[in-house]
């Protein structure tokens, strides 16, 4: 005979296991539920502008941008100001800042990528790749009919420089580039090369690391794999887009130097353009060999506390040996934001060079 304490202890068993079970079952429907809840986040959102006009490009991207003309007979290049994300916008400081240099003779154009800002959003965000980006800068400069241009380029901004003169070196008398990112694909290993102590650089009080860490939630690593993986659009680019707001908002103490300044992040960032872009990275063309030995002047301005590591900049001036290099004390990877003086002045001597 099976004693009954037995059938007692079979019972509590089967409890147990159902209330684990149950606990389960609940715990996975709370992480799937939060991973397909629409969330709103408290951002500011895009406001209209006004000068804004459009490229109907041929590349099938539709991209708001602005000029600011040099007054009276133009002779010089064209500037074309780059901005840094991927998935960054044009500001209004960006605009005076940038416009600046059409005092000195030159029209100045800057732009909204493709998937950011005021410009057109693409259904299917397979199609932002870095070639995508560097496409629509070819079409640009054709657009404006320049035969040779200046180009800006900051942080990712550099990157894609970097990729269209590597197809049109012949279209670019002279590149600026600051706080540049990593020519792709990245040499990871770079890295790890140490910057020259005479050049005092020290690492930033913020990372964006800890930018990530602090806005991540169960919904946005959802929609980050969800793009990367599959391609697919688990938000909508609303809502997407105002994520990126906040990251950015974020993202901006790890550009400076002194975090205890503040500065208001416009919205309309594009996530799916920032996502994508960064997650064809590894797979963009090696042009380096095209590259090296490139006779275009090249100014590369870092700041003290650039939150770039020291190789990647370094690459830049082993590749094109007609470089200047300037380091800004007590500003970081967003120069123009702390030494906006400096900014300016270091990169009016240099167009002044004939």
């Amino acid at each position: 005979l099976v004693p009954s304490a037995f059938f007692g202890d079979i019972g509590t068993m089967k409890r147990i296991l159902r209330w684990s079970l149950g606990l389960a079952v609940l715990g996975c429907c709370s992480l799937l539920l939060a991973a397909l809840m629409p969330r709103h986040y408290d951002v500011p959102g895009m406001q209209d502008r006004a000068g804004t006009r459009y490229w109907e490009l041929p590349t099938g991207s539709r991209i708001a941008y602005w000029k600011v003309a040099t007054e009276g007979e133009q002779h010089k290049p064209s500037i074309i100001f780059l901005q840094g994300g991927p998935g960054g916008i044009i500001s209004d400081r960006l605009i005076e800042l940038e416009g600046r240099f059409a005092e000195d003779g030159h029209d100045v154009y800057l732009y909204d990528q493709v998937g950011s800002g005021r410009s057109e959003r693409l259904e299917d965000i397979a199609e932002y790749t870095p070639a995508r980006h560097a496409r629509d800068l070819a079409a640009i400069v054709d657009a404006i009919g320049a035969e040779k241009v200046i180009l800006i380029g900051q942080s990712w901004g550099a990157m894609l420089a970097i990729l269209y003169i590597a197809e049109h070196p012949e279209r670019v008398v002279r590149l600026i580039v600051t706080g540049p990112g990593p020519i792709l694909p990245v040499r990871f290993e770079l890295m790890d090369v140490k910057a020259p102590d005479s050049l005092h650089l020290r690492s930033p009080m913020y990372t964006n690391r800890q930018a990530n860490g602090a806005t991540a939630t169960i919904r946005s690593r959802a929609m980050a794999l969800c793009a990367r993986w599959f391609g697919i659009k688990l938000a909508s680019d609303k809502e997407a887009d105002d994520f990126q707001t906040l990251l950015n908002g974020r993202l901006m103490r790890s550009t400076v130097c002194d975090t205890s300044r503040t500065w208001t992040v416009d919205g309309g960032g594009g996530y799916y353009a920032a996502e994508m872009t960064v997650n064809g990275f590894a797979a963009t063309e090696d042009t380096r060999a095209r590259l090296r030995g490139c006779t275009i002047p090249v100014l590369v301005m870092k700041g003290q506390c650039d939150n770039q590591p020291w190789g990647f900049t370094n690459e830049y001036l082993e590749l094109f040996p007609d470089h200047q290099l300037v380091v800004v004390p007590g500003a970081g990877h967003s120069i123009s934001l702390e030494r906006e003086a400096e900014y300016v002045q270091a990169i009016r001597v240099f167009l002044a060079i004939e």
